[in-house]
């Protein structure tokens, strides 16, 4: 943190002109902005963006986050302060057993085996609701009903229902008002009931047991993605102990499944399953369903395989309690071992909803003209090694279609507690040019889209952490320590750092783009962008850039990180 104050300091006395005393004056306004929860004094209007903002008050910020964590002794009341929220809000625990829910937790995939579950669902003709975590450009993405993000008029509408019964009844119950993610969790269940979907796939947010996802009562099926190493100030540090708190979702008689897992977690999901009283069964291989052809998934990544195996079971199983003549009595199977689940010939339904599955932000590529993008949330070293393994595959594929130069560059930031050595080490052999790191801020201007603000982290935090990490890739490309980098402004908004050996640090996912594509992107050449001026030593080390044939930029180490670029990116999800 010094070491940022110096740096900051530096800027600032390089302030000499009434010019550079305003910019100061825009980083420090963006500097409270960012990092404080207060909301300015407003009309409330009770439009979308309105709600928006009010959502946003709810977030815990740093400091309070730390304060959470270190008082964290009964993770138990989470739950029961969860249903006191819930009923406050005007809902009932048992109400949520109407949703017929499929449950699903785990380290990595999850929320792309909820993906291939509501997709194969919908296309036997099901009205579903889908909740899953974190959004990429707009809240309302955590919120689906068949397969789309909930229209910005709905969402306003039953945003002010839930929040209006519980901000009347706060003060009965000592100003409390749930955070942001357990009022998004009661506002999914409460949209949900009113449109009255026929089934409701729930991503569980972190961990399992004491998630607020976990108040559901009656599942009809529920499921384990892979599992490994993270949030570990919450779940533990070793993966048995996180293991321990993904089974937590479990549920007497409700049948479970699991994708194949290391022997450690997995013995202690037998012992979950025995201690709670369920089947616990574990998916087969994709190649082992009877199908005339390989199955085609949506979703690019080998990884996507064992998801979609566990979409298929979470499915099939969903299909035959509902249409079992009495499903109550006839689903609930007690714990007897660990037992391979049955591979079986997938319905045209099936296999057409694992072909047609979408996940943003996951082994996702996008091709704006010469300058094709490769985005991936990967955000802990397991799904980072998946990652590797996807762009060493697929990037080779466009450079032999290229015709001409290509020029790699990466684009990374992580967040929270996350080994950020450990991800970049693993991504040194995909031999980039160029090196670029950022905070997940999508503009340094104040317009900033309120969808995208994150209290949770300040803005110092985020900018150490960029430093931190161009230091440890510089190390791991053999490249050893270097003084101070120096901050260099071009006349407009600050905080671009030059070291050599092209890694660069920019303040924001837009500086980063627009330096990176050099013009060529005709989506972030729109004039209505704000295009952030640089010095003249920083666009001289571009020049590979402007004369190579073709870019290929990898974003990856945080789904909010690849949320921001793909603001900018895919207007469409703007709308």
């Amino acid at each position: 943190m010094l070491r940022l104050i110096r740096v900051l300091e530096r800027v600032r006395a390089c302030s000499e002109v009434p010019a550079r005393n305003r910019l100061w004056t825009k980083v420090t306004e963006l500097s409270v902005r960012l990092s404080s929860t207060k909301a300015a004094p407003r009309l409330r209007r009770m439009d979308y963006q309105d709600a928006v903002c009010t959502l946003n008050t709810l977030q815990t910020n740093a400091s309070a986050l730390e304060q959470v964590k270190r008082e964290r002794g009964h993770p138990q009341l989470q739950l029961q302060a969860m249903r006191g929220f819930l009923q406050r809000a005007g809902l009932k625990v048992d109400e949520l057993d109407r949703l017929n829910i499929i449950h699903v937790t785990g380290t990595k995939g999850k929320g792309s085996t909820c993906a291939f579950t509501e997709q194969i669902l919908r296309n036997y003709g099901f009205r579903t609701g889908f909740y899953s975590s974190p959004h990429l450009v707009q809240v309302r993405e955590r919120i689906r009903i068949n397969g789309q993000p909930i229209g910005k008029e709905l969402f306003t509408k039953y945003f002010w229902q839930v929040y209006c019964r519980l901000e009347e009844t706060k003060d009965a119950h000592c100003g409390s008002m749930p955070a942001y993610f357990r009022f998004l969790t009661i506002l999914a269940f409460h949209i949900f009931l009113q449109e009255k979907v026929d089934l409701a796939v729930f991503e569980v947010g972190i961990g399992g047991a004491y998630d607020c996802t976990n108040i559901i009562r009656r599942p009809w099926v529920c499921g384990v993605s892979s599992l490994g190493i993270d949030h570990t100030s919450i779940l533990g540090d070793t993966i048995e102990k996180i293991a321990w708190q993904k089974g937590g979702i479990f549920k007497p008689g409700v049948p479970a499944f699991t994708v194949k897992q290391p022997d450690g977690p997995m013995k202690v999901l037998q012992e979950r399953a025995e201690e709670i009283g369920c089947s616990l069964s574990v998916c087969p291989d994709l190649e082992e369903y009877q199908s005339e052809a390989s199955l085609r998934l949506g979703l690019a990544g080998h990884h996507q395989r064992s998801n979609a195996s566990l979409a298929l079971q979470l499915s099939h199983t969903w299909l035959q309690r509902h249409f079992l003549t009495d499903p109550v009595s006839s689903s609930a199977v007690e714990f007897s071992g660990v037992s391979p689940a049955q591979a079986f010939q997938p319905s045209p339904a099936m296999i057409k909803g694992l072909a047609e599955t979408e996940w943003p932000g996951r082994n996702q590529t996008l091709k704006h003209g010469p300058v094709t993008y490769f985005l991936d949330g990967a955000h802990t070293t397991r799904s980072m090694q998946a990652c590797v393994r996807w762009f060493s595959e697929i990037a080779p594929q466009h450079e032999r279609n290229a015709g001409g130069s290509v020029v790699r560059v990466l684009l990374f930031n992580a967040t929270g507690e996350r080994d950020c050595a450990a991800m970049l080490k693993l991504l040194v052999p995909c031999l980039f040019d160029f090196a670029v790191f950022c905070p997940n801020i999508t503009e340094a201007i104040a317009t900033c889209n309120a969808d995208q603000q994150n209290f949770n982290v300040s803005v110092e935090n985020m900018l150490t952490r960029c430093l931190d990490n161009q230091q440890s890739w510089r190390v791991l490309n053999g490249q050893g320590e270097k003084p101070e980098a120096e901050l260099l402004i071009g006349g407009g908004l600050p905080l671009v750092a030059e070291r050599q050996s092209h890694t660069l640090v920019f303040p924001c996912i837009l500086s980063a783009l627009q330096w990176i594509s050099q013009g060529r992107d005709s989506v972030l050449s729109d004039p209505n962008k704000c295009v952030i001026p640089v010095k003249p030593s920083i666009n001289a080390k571009a020049a590979a850039l402007r004369e190579a044939v073709n870019i290929h930029v990898l974003i990856t180490g945080s789904l909010h990180l690849v949320g921001g670029a793909l603001k900018h990116l895919d207007p469409a999800l703007n709308s």
